[in-house]
């Protein structure tokens, strides 16, 4: 597998995006199912299984949740903006770009071999 010297600002900002986009992950969990009130509901009894899908009703975000969201949203959007327009992907073409492409958002996972400079 070609391994690709990668510039460290780009790795910086693939690894940004990752922890962003994992802590917006995080937060998101903690929020209301919906982002206005909304009353709760339940689906129809299941045939086989008997599970019957439900929401309890949704308060909708506070006005500090849905700026922490849009906060989130607008940062995601830069950093990957940044990754996905920075000169680097300009050297590669076709097959090496998507193989560059999938390779980065990977390369904060495996430790960079020692003298080791690649295409």
């Amino acid at each position: 597998m070609t391994r690709y010297d990668f510039p460290q600002d780009l790795r910086d900002a693939q690894l940004a995006l990752h922890q962003t986009q994992s802590e917006y992950e995080q937060y998101a969990a903690t929020l209301p199912w919906s982002a206005e009130p909304m009353a709760g509901w339940e689906g129809d009894k299941q045939l086989h299984s008997g599970f019957r899908s439900s929401k309890p009703d949704s308060p909708g975000y506070t006005e500090e949740q849905g700026q922490e969201v849009a906060a989130y949203r607008a940062q995601l959007l830069k950093l990957g903006t940044q990754v996905m327009t920075h000169p680097y992907w300009e050297t590669l073409k076709g097959n090496d770009l998507f193989a560059a492409r999938m390779q980065l958002k990977h390369v904060h996972e495996t430790p960079e071999p020692h003298g080791e400079a690649a295409a």
